[in-house]
């Protein structure tokens, strides 16, 4: 039996170490090892699916790593078995990641029935890692029936995510002020939800007049599906308060986009899109580790930065002297 398909009966009989080291195989940048990860999907592909997809993001400071904690916690009580995909910030000058997601939800954790695996940014775009799709399909294969991932809460992270889910959270504070002014109306488009957090105690009354506030704003917004209007839910991770509420909301989306088809025609299209994505990545790669494009690039890059050649012109001459390979 040859490695790829030990891990794939490892993953299938919804062992740890096996999951781990395909996780580890999918992020690798190795070529090799992209080829074992790309045969390792194929075998598990027909196991996939079955899963809720859900993306949470919000501010940093809004309590996402309490929430999911919270949320999570409550999901295994009610016999799920729940997988974290949280993306850590890679720094831009180090290239280092704090990864410390395991330590913010230490009660979930230890729970034998979640799977916690923080995995670093990188360079992709919107703080989104390339390889979150392929291992959302792994945890999937592992008999994870409920995938969380979280943000890093900043620029076009959130719109990467709500390309690969079934269901968007957005995580909002009440602050003294004016609420509206924290509001991102490209955000607010994608959200399926929103959710105020830390609605406990004397925050209680800000929260409810912020709740009201994005209600009022949700009604100037085209809906995103005729299926379903966006709720504003109010919750306390810290107490565990309104989680129950907001699970049930989720399931309730679910059914609804079920039986109008909706659901199955967002996975549909996200496959698709998915499917472009990568291709473009891998074209973008092909082309700039091309021997002749390699050998000039830095000079053709050095001479659009001084000015002396139109980025149009660069980009054509690249083009030129990647055909004639």
């Amino acid at each position: 039996m040859s490695e790829v398909e030990t891990l794939a009966r490892g993953i299938l009989e919804r062992k740890l170490r096996p999951l781990a080291k395909g996780i580890t195989l999918i992020e690798s940048k190795n070529p090799e090892h992209n080829q074992a990860a790309n045969q390792l999907l194929e075998k598990i592909l027909p196991h996939t699916g079955n899963s809720v997809r859900i993306g949470i993001s919000g501010v940093p400071g809004v309590g996402k790593s309490t929430f999911i904690e919270a949320f999570g916690k409550h999901l295994t009580s009610q016999g799920h078995r729940v997988a974290v995909l949280a993306v850590d910030p890679t720094s831009q000058i180090t290239g280092g990641s704090i990864l410390g997601d395991k330590t913010r939800m230490e009660e979930l954790a230890r729970d034998e029935n979640a799977f916690i695996r923080p995995s670093p940014a990188g360079a992709t775009l919107g703080g989104v890692a390339r390889k979150t799709r392929e291992t959302m399909l792994l945890c999937e294969a592992a008999g994870y029936d409920v995938i969380l991932i979280e943000t890093v809460g900043v620029g076009q992270s959130e719109i990467t995510v709500a390309s690969m889910v079934d269901f968007f959270m957005l995580l909002q504070l009440a602050n003294a002020g004016d609420e509206l002014q924290g509001i991102k109306k490209g955000v607010m488009e994608i959200a399926d939800a929103i959710i105020i957090n830390k609605a406990e105690g004397s925050n209680r009354l800000r929260a409810e007049v912020a709740a009201q506030q994005y209600v009022n704003a949700l009604h100037i917004l085209r809906p995103k599906s005729p299926n379903w209007q966006v709720p504003v839910k109010l919750c306390s991770a810290m107490y565990k308060e309104g989680i129950s509420e907001i699970w049930e909301m989720v399931c309730d989306y679910r059914q609804k986009l079920t039986n109008s088809g909706e659901f199955d025609e967002k996975r549909r299209k996200q496959s698709v899109d998915w499917f472009w994505t990568l291709l473009m990545d891998d074209l973008k790669d092909m082309f700039l580790s091309n021997r002749n494009v390699e050998s000039m690039f830095e000079s053709v890059r050095e001479a659009v930065e001084k000015g002396v050649l139109p980025p149009a012109a660069a980009s054509k001459r690249l083009l030129e002297l990647f055909k004639r390979h």
